[in-house]
């Protein structure tokens, strides 16, 4: 995350997971589920095709962290970040420290990764608390990277990084309530919330420092340029706020107007016709059948 590729690339995962949980809770909502995400089967009673049994979100964070731990270490090409200490200095300083917070926040994405794998495909019964707990650390882990992620760094980069703060911190701390409160669709929407935040924020920081839109480097002193960091920061809320809005909308119409839920309305029961004039009452005594 060193540069403008290291911002932008886990901006836009974020960002699309976030739209992924906003499509997820818009049709729980609109469903009436208990729960976000409803729970596998017993695993003998799952499909037997491996296909149908691949943990599809566990793969998905496994293969962002790969790439994302040997990017820290190894891009660009040529270079070597392995080293935690340098043992040919006397005073045995530390090395690479921003490498290695990146790769421990990618290490607990990983592990949350391989709990879904677990819990999905070797267990007998799946653990989603577990699951959930998982998630959570690797958003508790990584608000405390963040917290120390800005030591040495300039003035602008630590107003940025201290606005990206709010976002995990905040998205932990809902992960961590839904372990006891997993049926509160309030959460699911202010999770989904924090999730784009958290990605559409972290495109911006990668733009303000290594690509600003006026084609000049922003100034941490000038006090009207750090205004306006918290200004774009406060128009992603709104933005991202309308995007679950906009998502919600489009899934209302299309529960209404195309789910397949509504032509089995047609089959319920419906309440038999009273008026003695109506043609299904007169059909009904004719046929005896009253």
């Amino acid at each position: 995350m060193t540069d403008f590729v290291g911002h932008l690339m886990p901006g836009v995962i974020l960002f699309f997971c976030g739209l992924y949980y906003a499509l997820l809770t818009s049709l729980a909502i609109l469903r009436e589920q208990r729960l976000l995400i409803l729970p596998l089967p017993p695993r003998d009673k799952r499909p037997q095709g491996w296909l149908q049994q691949l943990p599809i979100q566990g793969l998905l964070k496994i293969l962002v962290c790969i790439p994302g731990i040997l990017g820290a270490f190894f891009y660009p090409v040529g270079t070597n970040r392995l080293a935690i200490i340098d043992w040919e200095d006397p005073e045995r300083r530390f090395l690479h420290q921003n490498t290695w917070q990146h790769v421990t926040i990618y290490s607990f994405l990983f592990l949350s990764g391989m709990v879904d794998i677990v819990s999905r495909s070797w267990l007998a019964r799946q653990q989603m608390k577990l699951e959930q707990a998982a998630l959570a650390l690797a958003f508790q882990g990584s608000a405390l990277i963040f917290i120390s992620h800005t030591e040495g760094k300039s003035a602008l980069e630590v107003h940025c990084h201290n606005l990206l703060v709010i976002p995990v911190m905040l998205t932990a701390l809902v992960l961590t309530i839904e372990l006891w409160f997993p049926d509160q669709p309030e959460l699911w929407v202010f999770k989904t919330w924090m999730f784009l935040l958290f990605g559409s924020w972290c495109a911006q920081v990668g733009s303000i420092l290594f690509y600003p839109i006026t084609g000049h480097p922003w100034k941490a002193d000038k006090p009207e340029e750090i205004m306006y960091l918290t200004t774009f920061f406060c128009w992603h809320l709104i933005l991202d706020a309308l995007v679950i809005a906009g998502i919600y909308g489009l899934c209302s119409l299309w529960i209404h107007r195309y789910s397949p839920q509504q032509v089995a309305k047609s089959g319920r029961y419906q309440l038999c016709p009273t008026d003695p004039m109506t043609e299904e009452l007169k059909k009904l005594m004719k046929d005896g059948t009253i």
